[in-house]
């Protein structure tokens, strides 16, 4: 068996304490900054797990309540174990001038059963009696809810409030029950919504809200590297994928340590990873772990004995039994859980212990396979990222499957290993600070420090915003978008370009594993067409804008990233000295004054995870991944050698000729390239047209 681990993601933060601070109304950073917009008929907060959406949401719907005539105030969770998190909380007690108060009856989160439609289908009655009643908050699942407007109607829930947690399951697919069901409130007009998600992208690369109705809602983003860096506790953050042959139930021993807080996810029994009997595979895990004792009667929890003489708690979460399963976890939501450290030790779950789940003491999330979307990697490294008194290090680690050449499932194991370089690409993007970009000299942004010279005109400035963690940098030749709605996207939504981006299987394949893509066929034709397609109403020149600020914010984190790794220095005791940090990797990288966006489009963003991928697997391995995607190449698409006869025409505009297949540098033969096979669809539909019509 051959393996290897490796942190493809570092970050360390700067332990300010300003995530954990409160003001004078007992409100936290983020909780402030969507306070401050409690106004807005559409708010969406961005934040990541931790940082308090659930209380923000609190302050927001008790002033909507009390001081701008809403009725009632409707929160609507994924799944009843989350309902929890907006019980019943004493606000007045730091500071606020009200309490959040649900009566118990109106939390239909509690309502005894199983989560499935059946019971989901019995409380739509409770929701309608809740309507028609003066009492102002009630808690239901998505699935009560969405039953409830079906047989309710649009209308029964004017002037009120819907606020709708993990918001990144709503999808602008007309398939998607309850998105259908937001764009009617939306476009009735005549309710409040808060949508609320630590990822508001989906795994499926659909967009969670149509262009026209994400333009309604205000942003309050707070950005992960924001609350990491504003931990008191949480010093560093590792980011690991692991590949492995063979068995993983072999392979998890090295990579579990009973001394450390553990979420293990095993996989599912329908995936390659399983071995079909989950249930052995928990027994192996904790056999591993140490000798078994029993369980505790009480929490269901089964004591394990280490090799160091130390008895461990662990909670199986796999069990099919209701019964054992609704104990443990009803003994991992208890009070104990949250104030005592060594309540529980390891966690295993299959499908549970996900989002909105809050074990702060965790410290190591280890997840075997790759999960069915980018989403559910970022809630479930959000389940190690919280602060707690003693925990001073977090990491996820992704087993997966590493290709064999006898297998026989070698593409879906290729597939795998490419949506984990996805998942990599995408952490160092959404841990990185915020960008600002602004052609060079168009003057200095209030409240950046630009170093020791200050600001100076002239020269390609760099200024960085300590409080908010937020870069601006001026870039030679970039052009700004013109439209309200462009400049928002720019401001608010380039991670969510490039998460679009980054789940492009074609761009992976060619960025990663073909010697002759040419930088620019990603930059700007992949990137190109989609911001085109996920921005269609936009005009050509704010599609370009918001393609050049995704690209550069995408490579500045990249190389970045890349510097931290070759700079950073172990000291022997395993902590690593200077550059560890994403900022200062950034800073270092922006000593480079000259950047412009010629320069940035001949970056490939995927450079850096193939040097990832080529420590962490073997030369075999990856010439057998070259293969299997060489195998399935195709040629141009009508939709691509349209993209690229597109830029040849802008090409021939700069430099007044056009471009020629015998050139030597590479991007002119591709455009060539384009032009020539756009001609012969052209010809080909003209073709066809002209045997219809004779």
């Amino acid at each position: 068996m051959t393996s290897n681990t490796i942190p493809a993601v570092r970050l360390v933060t700067g332990q300010t304490g300003a995530s954990s601070s409160a003001n004078e109304l007992g409100m936290r950073p983020m909780q402030a900054r969507a306070y401050a917009h409690r106004g807005e008929q559409y708010l969406l907060i961005k934040s990541p797990p931790a940082s308090g959406k659930s209380r923000a949401l609190m302050f927001v719907a008790l002033d909507k309540l009390h001081n701008q005539g809403v009725k009632q105030a409707i929160i609507v969770v994924p799944e009843r174990s989350i309902g929890g998190s907006f019980a019943d909380e004493p606000l007045s007690a730091h500071g606020f001038w009200a309490d959040w108060t649900v009566k118990p009856h109106w939390n239909l989160c509690n309502t005894p059963g199983a989560d499935d439609v059946k019971v989901a289908r019995s409380k739509v009655k409770a929701v309608g009696e809740f309507l028609a009643s003066d009492d102002t908050v009630l808690v239901c699942t998505h699935a009560t809810f969405r039953f409830a407007i079906d047989e309710l109607g649009i209308a029964a829930f004017d002037g009120r409030l819907i606020a709708v947690d993990e918001f990144h399951h709503v999808s602008a697919n007309p398939e998607n029950r309850l998105g259908a069901q937001l764009g009617q409130l939306i476009a009735r007009d005549k309710a409040h919504l808060v949508a609320m998600t630590g990822s508001y992208f989906r795994g499926d690369a659909v967009a969670v809200l149509s262009a026209e109705d994400e333009a309604k809602f205000t942003t309050v983003t707070y950005t992960y590297y924001e609350q990491l860096n504003g931990y008191r506790y949480l010093k560093t953050l590792d980011i690991a994928y692991s590949f492995y042959t063979g068995r993983y139930v072999d392979k998890i021993n090295t990579l579990l340590d009973p001394a450390v807080k553990t979420i293990v996810h095993i996989p599912s029994v329908n995936s390659r990873e399983s071995t079909k009997d989950k249930h052995r595979e928990v027994e192996e895990i904790m056999d591993h772990l140490g000798t078994w004792k029993g369980t505790d009667a009480q929490t269901g929890f089964h004591l394990i004995e280490t090799a160091a003489g130390a008895t461990i708690r662990v909670a199986d979460l796999v069990d099919d039994d209701p019964a054992k399963r609704d104990r443990v976890a009803a003994a991992l939501k208890s009070p104990e859980a949250r104030s005592d450290r060594d309540h529980v030790d390891v966690i295993i779950a299959l499908g549970m212990a996900k989002e909105g789940f809050d074990w702060i003491w965790c410290e190591h999330a280890l997840t075997v396979g790759y999960r069915s979307s980018l989403t559910e990697i970022i809630q479930i490294i959000g389940r190690a990222t919280r602060d707690a008194p003693g925990k001073t290090v977090a990491r996820f680690t992704n087993l997966i499957a590493e290709p064999a050449a006898a297998d026989d499932v070698v593409a879906e194991a290729v597939n795998d290993t490419l949506k984990a370089i996805a998942a990599s690409l995408l952490m160092e993007q959404v841990l990185a600070p915020r960008f600002e970009f602004t052609p060079k000299d168009a003057g200095e942004k209030p409240g950046f420090d630009y170093g020791p010279d200050g600001y100076q005109e002239g020269r390609t400035n760099v200024g960085f915003n300590e409080e908010r963690g937020q870069f601006h940098f001026e870039l030679k030749d970039l052009l700004l978008p013109s439209s309200t709605e462009g400049r928002r996207i720019c401001a608010e939504d380039i991670n969510e370009v490039i998460t679009s981006f980054i789940q492009d299987k074609q761009a992976i394949e060619r960025g990663l594993f073909d010697p002759e893509v040419v930088p620019e066929e990603l930059t700007q034709v992949r990137m190109g067409k989609i911001v085109r397609d996920r921005y269609p109403d936009l005009s050509e020149t704010d599609q370009e804008a918001i393609r050049q600020h995704a690209i550069a914010a995408l490579n500045i984190t990249q190389q970045a990233a890349k510097i931290v790794t070759e700079t950073a220095t172990d000291d022997g005791t395993g902590e690593l000295k200077a550059n560890t940090s994403f900022v200062d990797g950034v800073r270092k990288f922006m000593n480079v004054r000259e950047l412009d966006i010629d320069l940035i489009d001949r970056i490939n963003p995927f450079e850096a995870a193939c040097a990832i991928l080529a420590k962490a697997m073997n030369e075999g391995t990856l010439r057998q991944v070259q293969a299997a995607i060489s195998a399935r190449k195709t040629t141009l698409t009508e939709d691509e050698a349209r993209a690229f006869a597109i830029r040849a025409v802008q090409w021939k505009r700069e430099r007044g000729r056009a471009p020629e297949a015998t050139s030597q540098d590479p991007w002119e033969r591709q455009l060539a390239e384009g032009v020539a096979a756009f001609a012969r669809f052209r010809a080909k539909a003209q073709a066809a047209g002209a045997a219809a019509n004779g």
